[in-house]
Formats: C-alpha cells, sequence, structure tokens
C-alpha cells in the first residue's frame, strides 16, 4: 500500500473518531436538558401525581389534582386529544403540600386530554384523563318518579334525548332533564345517544348506560355527551368470533381480523369518516366459559385493539349455561358489557340492538351446563319497547337499521323458475316487520349462520345476513388443516361494511386477508373432483361422498362455478367466451372448496364433521357452460351501486386450498 494512500486511511479513520465522540458527547448533554432544550433550567420536581380516569367539574370550576412539588403560578397545559390544536393553559391558583388547585376557561370543551405541567422553561407530562364538564343543574324529586338525571354537553342540558329503562322510554325537556318511573327491573337506564354527539368508552363499550341500585328510592343519573359530525361514518359489523382460546382462535383473530379491520379503519379514517363497530353476537363461546376460563372480558380486551367504539348484540353463546332461564343467563353478558337490547343514532341513522335468543337451557345449574337449548324469539317486553322507541322518530325517512344475531329470515333457496325465495326464520318476526312499517329505510343485519345471504323483503325493508369472523368455528385457519378462513357457504370469513353518509346507505362485504373488491371466486369444475385418495387419505370414498356431493362424480362438461357472496337480487353476473356471453344461470349449490377444507380434512384426522359445521347449500352460486376446456372466460360482477368486479379466468385452473 502507498505511503499516501495509508495516510488518507488513518486521517479518515481519527475523523470517524472524532465525529463518533461529538455524538456520544452532545448525547449525554441532551439527557440532561428538559423538554425546553436549555441545560440550565432546573428540572421540575413533581411526585406522587395520581390522575383520575375522568375527571368532573363545573363550568369555570377548579379542578384539584394531588401530588408534591406544585407551586402557584404553575402552568396546566390540557391538550385534547382529538384536536392537538386545541390547548388550553390553566394557571395554578392555590396549593398544598400534597396537591394543586387550577379553573377551567369558560367554554372548555369536554374530552379526552393530555396534562402537561409547565414552570418557566421547564414542562413535564402527568398523564392523560377524560374531563367532563357537567351543568350545576338541579334536579327535584318529582312524586312517582325513580329515575331522574340530566343529559347535557359541556355543561349545558340537551333537550329531545330519548332515555329508557329498557320498559319505560321518554325524552329530556328544554334544560336536558329527564324522569322515569321505572321499576328498576332490566337493572339499567340508558340514553338513545343522539345523532352528531359521543359517549366516553371504556375497554371499547360506549358508556350510553348507567347502572342502577335498585330499591325504591330515586336515583339520579346523568349522562355527558360530546359533540362530533357523524353524519358521515362507517359501520363496520362484524359477528360470531365464537372466541374460546382453543383452535389457534386467539392468534387467527390476533393475525387476522384485527390488522385487516384495523387497516380498513385507517382507510376510512383518513377519507374524515367516523368509524364505529357493531358486534352481531356469539363473541364468546358458552360451552368453553367455565372449561377453557374464557370468556367476555378476554373478548373485551381483544376487540379493544381496534380502538373504536364497538355496540355488542346479545348471541346464543353469549348466555350462561348454568342458569335454566332466559333471565338468569343474560346476567353475566349485562355484568360484563351491558343491556341487551338498547338504540343510538349516529348522524341521521336510528340504530336499534334486540335480543332474539330466548334461553331455555334444560337442566341447567350452578356447576352445570345444561342442553342449552333456545328459541329464536323476542320477548314480548322487548318488542313494546321497540314500538316505544320508534315511536319517538317522527322521520319516516330516517334509516333505521336494526342488529339482532339469529337471522329475521331463512337462508333463500331457488325455486323452479329462478328466483330466490325465502320465509320467516324466527317465531315473532311479523311482531318486528309490523313495528318498522311506515319507515321507507329499514335494514336488519344478523348473524348466527355463518354464512352471506341478503333478502329484500320489499322496497322499504332490507335484511344482511354476514358470515362469520372465525369462519368455521376457527377449524379451517387451524394448524394443520386447510391454512385458510373459509365459512359454510364458501364466504372468506369477513365483515361488512355499511358507509353511511346523510340518509344515504351503502355496504360490501370485506373479506378478511383480501382487497375489498374480492368477492367472487371462481372454479374449473373440470378439476374439481373430491375423492379420498386426493383430499382425505386416511379415510375412505364410501366416508366422503356423502359430503362430497356431486363433486365426488367426475366432471368434463366445462362448466365453471362463481360464488359471488355479497349477492343480491339487484346485482349482475355476466360472463363471456371469446367476446360471445354465455348463459348464466343461478343454481342452488354448495361450496366444494369448504368440503376439501373442513369435511375433508376432519374425516382424514379420524373425527366425524360436526354437522353443523359442514357445507351447505347456498343461493349465491352461478354457472356457466364453456365450449371448451381450454378458453378462457371474462367475467363481470356488478353490484347494486355500480361497482364492477372484473376477472379474466385462465383455464384449466386449478383446485387447491388457496381463496382466489
Amino acid at each position: 500500500m502507498g505511503k499516501n494512500k495509508k495516510r488518507n486511511i488513518q486521517s479518515l479513520f481519527t475523523c470517524l473518531l472524532f465525529l463518533f465522540a461529538a455524538v456520544c458527547f452532545s448525547g449525554a448533554l441532551y439527557s440532561c436538558k428538559n423538554s425546553t432544550g436549555n441545560s440550565d433550567v432546573v428540572p421540575l420536581k413533581i411526585s406522587e401525581v395520581s390522575i383520575p380516569s375522568t375527571i368532573n367539574v363545573q363550568v369555570a370550576g377548579n379542578i384539584t389534582l394531588s401530588g408534591k412539588g406544585f407551586e402557584t403560578g404553575d402552568e396546566f397545559l390540557l391538550t385534547l386529544v382529538s384536536d392537538e390544536t386545541k390547548v388550553d393553559t390553566c394557571t395554578v391558583n392555590s396549593v398544598t403540600d400534597h396537591s394543586a388547585t387550577f379553573s377551567i376557561p369558560v367554554g372548555f370543551t369536554s374530552g379526552l386530554y393530555k396534562i402537561t405541567v409547565r414552570r418557566d422553561q421547564s414542562a413535564i407530562s402527568l398523564g392523560s384523563t377524560t374531563i367532563n364538564v357537567v351543568p350545576a343543574t338541579s334536579v327535584p324529586d318529582e312524586a312517582g318518579m325513580t329515575l331522574k338525571g340530566i343529559v347535557y354537553s359541556n355543561g349545558t342540558g340537551i333537550p329531545g334525548v330519548v332515555v329508557s329503562d329498557g320498559y319505560e322510554v321518554t325524552t329530556t325537556d328544554n334544560n336536558g332533564i329527564y324522569y322515569l318511573a321505572s321499576q328498576k327491573k332490566s337493572g339499567f337506564v340508558f340514553i338513545s345517544v343522539p345523532g352528531n354527539y359521543e359517549v366516553s368508552t371504556a375497554n371499547s363499550l360506549p358508556q350510553f348506560y348507567k347502572r342502577l341500585a335498585g330499591g325504591s328510592s330515586v336515583e339520579r343519573n346523568d349522562f355527558s355527551l360530546m359533540p362530533v359530525d357523524n353524519s358521515k361514518h362507517v359501520m363496520l359489523v362484524m359477528t360470531d368470533m365464537h372466541l374460546a382460546n382453543r383452535n389457534d382462535d386467539v392468534s387467527q383473530i390476533s393475525n387476522g381480523f384485527i390488522p385487516d379491520i384495523s387497516s380498513t379503519i385507517v382507510e376510512c379514517m383518513t377519507t374524515g369518516e367516523k368509524v364505529y363497530g357493531l358486534n352481531l353476537g356469539d363473541m364468546t363461546w358458552d360451552l368453553y366459559w367455565y372449561d377453557g376460563n374464557f370468556s367476555f372480558t378476554d373478548y373485551l380486551n381483544l376487540i379493544s385493539k381496534i380502538n373504536i367504539p364497538v355496540f355488542d348484540v346479545m348471541g346464543n353463546h353469549d348466555n350462561d349455561p348454568y342458569y335454566a332461564s332466559d333471565w338468569g343467563a343474560e346476567q353475566k353478558f349485562k355484568n360484563s358489557v351491558g343491556p341487551s337490547y338498547y338504540s343510538f343514532n349516529l348522524g341521521k341513522v336510528h340504530y336499534v340492538v334486540l335480543d332474539d335468543i330466548v334461553y331455555i337451557n334444560n337442566g341447567g345449574s350452578q356447576g352445570v351446563i345444561g342442553d342449552r337449548t333456545y328459541n329464536d324469539a323476542f320477548t314480548s317486553a322487548q318488542i313494546q319497547w321497540l314500538n316505544k322507541d320508534l315511536s319517538t322518530i317522527a322521520d319516516k325517512s330516517t334509516p333505521i337499521v336494526i342488529a339482532i344475531h339469529a337471522p329475521l329470515f331463512s337462508n333463500p333457496t331457488i325455486d323452479t323458475q329462478g328466483n330466490q325465495t325465502s320465509n320467516y326464520a324466527i317465531d315473532d318476526a311479523s311482531d318486528l316487520v309490523s313495528a318498522v312499517q311506515g319507515f321507507s329505510n329499514v335494514h336488519v343485519l344478523s348473524g348466527h349462520t355463518h354464512v352471506n345471504y341478503n333478502v329484500k323483503v320489499s322496497s322499504s325493508l332490507f335484511e344482511h345476513n354476514i358470515a362469520a369472523v372465525c369462519a368455521t368455528w376457527w377449524w379451517t385457519g387451524k394448524s394443520g388443516y386447510a391454512g385458510n378462513q373459509i365459512c359454510k357457504d364458501g364466504s372468506v370469513a369477513g365483515y361488512n361494511v355499511l358507509e353511511m353518509n346523510g340518509k344515504d346507505v351503502k355496504w360490501y362485504y370485506k373479506s378478511i386477508g383480501y382487497p375489498k373488491n374480492y368477492q367472487f371466486r371462481t372454479y374449473d369444475l373440470n378439476n374439481v373432483y373430491i375423492t379420498a385418495a386426493g383430499y382425505a387419505p386416511n379415510s375412505t370414498d364410501q366416508a366422503l361422498a356423502p359430503y362430497a356431493d356431486v363433486y365426488s362424480i367426475k366432471n368434463t362438461n366445462n362448466e365453471v362455478l362463481i360464488n359471488v357472496w355479497g349477492y343480491d337480487p339487484d346485482w349482475k353476473v355476466e360472463v363471456s367466451e371469446n367476446g360471445m356471453p354465455l348463459t348464466v344461470e343461478r343454481v342452488y349449490a354448495k361450496d366444494p372448496l369448504h368440503i376439501i377444507s373442513y369435511e375433508a380434512k376432519r374425516l382424514n384426522a379420524g373425527a366425524e364433521p360436526t354437522s353443523s359445521f359442514n357445507t351447505g347449500k347456498t343461493a349465491h352460486m352461478f354457472k356457466v357452460k364453456a365450449s371448451s376446456a381450454n378458453s378462457s372466460l371474462d367475467i363481470k360482477v356488478t353490484d347494486r351501486f355500480g361497482n364492477v368486479y372484473p376477472e379474466t379466468m385462465t383455464r384449466p385452473k386449478s383446485f387447491t386450498y388457496l381463496m382466489r
């Protein structure tokens, strides 16, 4: 090596050492500075600070926080979490050895705040809390009234808010005050949160209700509202999680559903839409509450990770199997989650949550799980309450969204003319239909079936039955199985996305792990041949054939099957071959991928497939016949809103466990 080159390397090495030392020295200096960046400022010596989760304060009232080291003149900076450009500066007006007191300004907005204390050029963060500006209004007793209170926002009463105990319904007066002659039977008093307001949440649960102490004494319960603009909002509708800490369910929901729905939430929020969640029941799995020690607390801890308010419906598996009565069985849900039926408003949309499971559970008693039987029905008290609730809505063009667990209408079939037919699926469905008579835009959301189907009952009534987050009770995605999450009708596990803009309602089904334009799957039936040798080598063709149905017979008819899981009669399915349109026939058929993903896998494992988990026929299937086995097909599916989902299907197409 030349002398000059060696000298240059040594010089470079020396420079790097000097630079490294300078960086380390500057870092050491920085670590001594406070948030102002001034190393000469003495850090604040404030300790033992306790910040409650909620602080109630009257307009221009005082807040006292406990802690040591505060001084008169210190400034508390209150930064609104939902809008960090809004910062209120409040000066400490009195201190003790263990506290500091300051006043909030007139016009202060209720909400979640980050709290920082500043003295001269030093500042430290103390944490966060919800500061709730409450009214100073007194609410005197009234004869015969056992419940009273005020509904307010930023210290001012809000008139016209609907308040109920689950039996009686009233509205607040011009000062936001309500009274109820309540027997306190439900254990709750709750408000129907008005549009363009929100309530605080606790572990994802919107706090629109208060628990009652009971007895004959008068109870006062006030409700705080926070103004928001949710006239344009998205409701993410999920159902049937069946969480039990088995079948890899916690890892599947954590690695699949939660990242997927979180991405949808971010996408919606970037366009300025408010986002909420609605879970249609069977969040848990009653059979494993006690054996697996996994119940509502575990569900709430998981669902809170998506960080939006989630309203919950009670499903049949959310009843306590130690009680042989509907009333007793629902108490655990009420204690952990909240009321089993209620209503709320977002923007111009009125939502109603109902419990359509009447639990029977023969043989259930403390320490003994009963047969967990139930009827799909509404209690008469609930229907009476529903009529009272809906009577408060004068504008019959208001969109009404009713959330239930078990569907109102049955899974559609196809008649001999190719038309969709469906019947009432619960005992007193006509009572609900009668209750919404006169409203022009009613949507019923249901789950329970683990399949997708849509029923357009009339021009004013539409039911969306939504497939399950857990797909086939987490089996097909379980380690060692198919590696997919497929429902009994071939739908991908997923959730519905309802897009609300004023009174305009649009929707689509979002498959977990796939883009939102993934709305159908195609099968080249020439290659769909389900045998034990191919899919259940530890079993036999004789055992598999009853499950494989028509797919146990080799098909050479050049037919293609198309599964359109979001289909309703206002959709259109078109197929062409070499530019020539083919006749598309709507058929009532099973999805072959589900058969090999569940039944074949269970037989291969030496287990009998569970009857309620098996592949079922669905009416959202379409079939075409091509002229050859090798031609490509151009498929175009158009939904009711004009969105087009195209696919060029290259044939032959293999039949695999892949979901595309």
